[in-house]
């Protein structure tokens, strides 16, 4: 998750500059690559927030 979240380009750049984000961003508007990369981060944490949620259950019965 927080390899994901690094990877996302912040207000100033960000990890994903390195990848050829920067390039992107110049043309104007997210390229596919950087929309698919928010979707396969929300769908991640997704996962992991129900992991989370699941072992809280199991660990309380």
């Amino acid at each position: 998750m927080i390899l994901l979240v690094l990877l996302h380009k912040g207000r100033g750049g960000g990890m994903s500059d390195m990848f050829g984000g920067g390039v992107s961003s110049s043309l104007g508007g997210s390229s596919v690559a950087e929309r698919n990369l928010d979707r396969f981060t929300i769908g991640t944490g997704m996962i992991w927030f129900a992991c989370v949620i699941a072992l809280g259950l199991l660990k309380a019965y």
